[in-house]
Order: structure tokens, then sequence, then C-alpha cells
């Protein structure tokens, strides 16, 4: 991305008339506790922009309020430019990172976080939400094993979980994971099911508690536990988390808390 349009004349060079030639320093700051996302990008519009710059983050970086993020040098109308683009670099990936960072620490080493909603973003920020998501310690993907994922409504469309599964019974390299939410009879029977025909991953997606806790007690009392893993869904909230520990949920997918996150506010100041 290029600011040549930005940076051609406007109003700017009037108000800076007496002082184009100046240079001046400014230090991007964040004002308050947050992980960063966003860098790489920065540095790539930066660079291109030949603004003289000093990042002293990275991308994951947990930062604190007050903290110096980026020294910017130039003249009073790059510094001008730099305030329309650096921020919007960095403030709302790095909301997003601070959301994931948050549920991956309430969750804890037993539970692996999944933000999937990426994919209902508009295709020009996706790839941001993903960066962000990762910068968070979150995962974007289910699994980092190829997989082939089984939606709900994949489901009813081939009429039901086993005839799902029974569609793509010759796909061998790939991890199965497939939603059951219990809409062709008890949830607890469609996990079975799942299982005996070749799914890897059963995301129950449901957003009830109990669901996946009797999803859970059947694979126990059948033997398959240990074989599949558990996944749970819809309308999870990081405040949640800890009432869901101990139902044997291996991956949760948390979609609006991460991605309705608010901006890390940052500012821009011109350093007397």
């Amino acid at each position: 991305m290029r600011a040549d349009a930005i940076i051609q004349q406007d109003i700017r060079d009037t108000i800076f008339s007496t002082i184009s030639s100046r240079q001046y320093t400014a230090h991007l700051l964040t004002e308050r506790q947050g992980v960063i996302a966003g860098v790489k990008r920065l540095q790539a519009f930066l660079a291109e922009n030949t603004i003289a710059a000093d990042i002293r983050v990275a991308d994951g970086e947990q930062v604190e309020a007050g903290q110096v993020l980026v020294v910017i040098t130039g003249t009073p109308k790059q510094i001008a430019v730099a305030e329309e683009f650096v921020v919007g670099f960095l403030a709302k990936p790095s909301g997003l990172a601070t959301a994931a960072r948050r549920a991956v620490e309430a969750a804890g080493p037993g539970i692996n976080i999944v933000c999937g909603a990426w994919k209902k973003m508009p295709h020009e920020i996706k790839h941001i939400v993903r960066e962000a998501v990762a910068a968070g310690g979150a995962m974007f993907r289910i699994t980092n094993e190829p997989f082939l994922y089984l939606d709900k409504n994949f489901v009813r469309m081939l009429g039901g979980v086993e005839a799902t599964l029974k569609s793509v019974s010759h796909i061998t390299d790939k991890v199965k994971a497939i939603q059951i939410k219990g809409e062709t009879g008890d949830i607890g029977a469609e996990a079975l099911a799942a299982y005996h025909w070749g799914a890897g991953i059963l995301m129950v997606d449901t957003g009830r508690q109990e669901d996946v806790a009797i999803v859970n007690k059947v694979l126990i009392e059948a033997g398959c536990r240990d074989k599949v893993k558990l996944a749970f869904a819809k309308g999870v909230k990081i405040e949640d988390i800890a009432s869901l520990q101990g139902h044997g949920i291996d991956m949760l997918d948390i979609g609006a808390a991460i991605l309705d996150a608010p901006l890390l506010d940052m500012k821009l100041e011109v350093q007397g």
C-alpha cells in the first residue's frame, strides 16, 4: 500500500508551509495493556513509503499501557500521514490478539482455543484476522493436520452423520471433523456413529454444555474417548471458559468474543 495519493498536494502543505523541512519525532504508544499484532504489515508499509521508523515491538508481544511501540521520524507532513495509517495497522489486529490471548490463558494447557469465524470476514481482511488470532496464541484451524471439515449443512443435505461420513470413506489421508447437533436423533448416538464411521474430531456445535457433557460421557462408556478429539462451539464467551473445564473438551471454538473485541487504543504523540 502506498500513501502517494495522500502525500500529494493537500491542505497540510499550507498548514506546514513554514516548517515543512524540519524533522520531528513522534511516539506511538498504547493506552492499555494488550498483545500486539500487525507489525509485519506495518513494516512493509513504512518501507514502501520510505518513512523512517524504529519499531520496538513484535507480533505476539505483550505490552503495557504507555509503552512506546514505534518511533517515527520525518517532516510534519510525513508525521501527519503516518498517523493516518500506523494506528490502523495495529489497533484492531492488536485488539483481536488481546482477546485471543485472554481466551488462551483462561483455557490453560488442556484446551486449544480456535477461532474459525475468520472465514466469515470479508475476503480483504481474512489474512489480517488469521494473523491476529495466531499472534494471540490461538489457532485459526481446528487442527494443524490435513483435515476435511463436514459442517451441519453437509450433514443435512447428505441425510445424516453416517451417510455424510460414508460419502468420504474413500478419503484416508485427512482427519475428518464433523459437526454434530442432535438433529437426527440423540446427540450421543450421533457421536458414536461419527466415531464408528471414521471421524477424528467431533464438533458439538450447539452451545449447550449439557450436550458436550453427554457426548464426552458416551464416548468414555464406549471406550473410544481417547481415539477422537472433542470440540465445542456456538456463542461461547471468554468468561464461559472456566465453566467448560472438566467436560473433556479438547478444542473450544470462539468466534464473536474474539472478532468483536475492541481496538487496542493507541495514540501518536509528537515529542517536544
